[in-house]
């Protein structure tokens, strides 16, 4: 069987999918106020052809895929579509990104499909403060849903985008969760994807600077050995049940070992969360194209994936960087 590899010897074994660009948050590092300009759906991919398109892939050696979105369970018949991408045994693992408002009811489904993890975004543990960080009222549901996936068979990681003077002052507090929870706790640098550049601040809070505020209360910190193209730098407080890492997502430190592409909701191909994208699939699709021409297109274009996200950020065509996580997929 042929491979997915790039030129620089690395094999791409994982796609990151986003099912749809709509969201039920406004998170203010994410996009406006406003929202985005949303797609007609006309112009999303469709469940069938993201089936194809991962079945494809799945050809070619890709056996990980993490769905997201925007918020993947606001399409509609997202469970229907999980369903049918269980069904392909080259998956060794399908995974979920989500902020959590809207599965509650759908975690025992989750269970007997055998999803993998579910990365919940959380940024913070405090009502008042998820409003002003989500736009929306959502925090009980969120928490109710938190709840329920600590009880559950999945594994579970909480996603917490560092955002200064804003929930800097909640780090330790995220730390304390894994003291007796099983649960790995992720604090995510913040990108300039939220539609309109990186907020404005005099603060820097890097992989560094994150880890020194947890080693000034915590002294009993040992490093885990990471998986190799893991995207954090995992640790766990002595005794303490569950873990934390740190993802470098704007220093970019985790680029040498990269095996990720990404398709966005309508199509486009995304050798580096960096670049403004290779070509759209949705298109070439809907032309005609066969499985064969798709494994050819996918072989030649992982070809040209850049070296790191610096060298994919400096080769944009658009050289300001104004696209909504929720278009590219969180």
């Amino acid at each position: 069987m042929k491979k997915l590899t790039d030129k620089f010897g690395r094999q791409i074994t994982y796609l990151r999918l986003a099912v749809t660009d709509r969201c039920n948050l406004r998170c203010q590092y994410c996009m406006p106020a406003q929202g985005i300009d949303i797609v007609d759906r006309h112009d999303l991919l469709s469940y069938k052809e993201m089936y194809r398109i991962t079945r494809v892939l799945s050809e070619l050696g890709v056996n990980k895929v993490r769905l997201t979105g925007g918020e993947p369970f606001v399409r509609k018949d997202f469970i229907n579509f999980l369903e049918s991408l269980s069904f392909n045994n080259q998956l060794d693992q399908i995974n979920i990104t989500t902020n959590g408002a809207l599965i509650s009811n759908h975690i025992s489904k989750l269970e007997e499909l055998g999803i993998g993890t579910i990365n919940l975004s959380l940024d913070t543990l405090k009502k008042e403060k998820f409003l002003k960080i989500t736009r929306r009222d959502l925090f009980d549901k969120t928490m109710k849903t938190f709840e329920k996936l600590i009880a559950s068979k999945l594994e579970l990681k909480l996603n917490i985008v560092i955002q200064p003077k804003v929930n800097t002052d909640e780090i330790l507090d995220f730390i304390e969760l894994t003291k007796d929870k099983d649960i790995a706790v992720r604090f995510i640098e913040e990108m300039p994807f939220n539609g309109k550049g990186l907020r404005k601040t005099d603060e820097v809070w890097n992989l560094n600077r994150i880890y020194s505020e947890i080693e000034k209360i915590y002294k009993n910190i040992t490093p885990i050995k990471d998986k190799k193209s893991s995207t954090s730098k995992n640790f766990r407080i002595n005794n303490y049940k569950g873990t934390f890492g740190i993802i470098p997502a704007f220093t970019r430190t985790i680029c040498n070992d990269c095996n990720r592409i990404r398709i966005t909701a309508t199509g486009m191909f995304k050798n580096c969360l960096f670049d403004d994208g290779v070509f759209n699939l949705r298109d070439f699709i809907r032309k005609g194209a066969s499985d064969d021409e798709l494994k050819q297109l996918f072989i030649d274009t992982v070809n040209q994936k850049p070296k790191n996200g610096f060298v994919a950020e400096a080769n944009r065509k658009n050289k300001t960087i104004s696209e909504s996580m929720s278009t590219i997929g969180g």
